[in-house]
């Protein structure tokens, strides 16, 4: 094995397991948001600074890989995918941040969390669960299912925003507690985007297929180039 490969492997190692630390934050931030849960929402607002630091060294570690002089494609692919993808696990951590500091300013609202709120954070969870999966094992099947279900994440949070207005209007919902549950709706679409990202990044790895952009949104993955 080459040194290039070496410390290929070593810093793709460091990012599936920050995906690993990124995904388990994210659970708790949603589980302290269901349960109301503060001790859990104030372990997800220090653990971002370990995401952050962690961010930082993976990037710093990338840039003399570039300087190697390594020429397959493939390679230079694999760099330029864990610097981009490094940055998308961030981003996921910040959201959960937000999530958890909603639940630090939740106050003494009573209001029930409704049905389509839950499947949709579920839905979310799971789709960086399989987003950190295709990461570790370039899995570009598994990459596409995460793609195909962001529609889906979309149609959630347009059905809890209608939802929550017309519950603020009959007066069901407070707007203090339509507030809250908008912005951690909002979280955790973001959080699903990011995940899109990923999932594009290891497409673009394995396949050398660009799946941003397109106007007709993603596509199935090409045979690799060699």
């Amino acid at each position: 094995m080459t040194a290039f490969a070496k410390k290929l492997a070593q810093l793709k190692n460091d990012l599936v397991t920050q995906g690993e630390r990124v995904m388990e934050m994210t659970l708790r931030a949603v589980e302290s948001f269901f349960e109301l849960d503060q001790a859990k929402a104030d372990a997800v607002i220090e653990d971002d600074s370990v995401i952050d630091k962690v961010d930082v060294e993976i990037e710093r570690a990338s840039i003399p890989l570039l300087a190697m002089g390594e020429t397959q494609e493939h390679e230079i692919r694999s760099v330029l995918t864990i610097v981009k993808i490094n940055n998308e696990l961030e981003r996921i951590a910040d959201c959960a941040v937000n999530i958890a500091q909603t639940v630090k300013d939740y106050g003494q609202l009573t209001e029930q969390i409704p049905p389509t709120f839950r499947v949709m954070a579920n839905s979310v969870v799971g789709m960086l669960r399989d987003s950190d999966k295709s990461l570790a094992q370039l899995d570009t099947d598994l990459a596409q299912q995460v793609l195909e279900f962001d529609d889906t994440v979309d149609r959630f949070k347009r059905e809890i925003s209608l939802d929550a207005q017309e519950k603020v209007a009959s007066g069901e919902f407070s707007a203090a507690f339509a507030f809250k549950l908008l912005t951690v709706t909002t979280a955790l679409e973001r959080i699903a985007d990011h995940c899109t990202n990923i999932c594009e990044q290891v497409i673009y790895v394995e396949r050398g297929l660009v799946v941003r952009h397109l106007p007709q949104g993603w596509s199935k993955p090409a045979p690799p180039i060699l």
